[in-house]
């Protein structure tokens, strides 16, 4: 199944994304689960969240992806939204 997460920085946390944003693509990288991602922008271009598609077996296991991501652990996130996803077109 796929899982979509949508997460949404806190306010002014930007340098707290560039800070950890090394970790979280290894952590993508590493895990094997992500098959695609990207951040939300603002209108001014800078990065306010990200939006992650994972294919997991179950949303347990998208909660515990979503928890270990070195972005959560830094507290980057004011929400994240975990949502059973289908992919129809793309």
């Amino acid at each position: 199944m796929r899982a979509a997460l949508i997460c949404i920085d806190k306010p002014g946390h930007l340098e707290t994304r560039k800070a950890n944003r090394d970790a979280h693509l290894a952590y993508i990288a590493g895990t094997g689960i992500v098959e695609m991602a990207g951040p939300f922008l603002d209108s001014d271009g800078a990065m306010i969240g990200s939006l992650v598609i994972l294919t997991v077996d179950s949303l347990d296991q998208a909660r515990a992806w979503a928890a270990a991501d070195p972005y959560a652990k830094a507290g980057l996130f004011q929400d994240v939204t975990i949502r059973e996803w289908k992919k129809v077109i793309g």
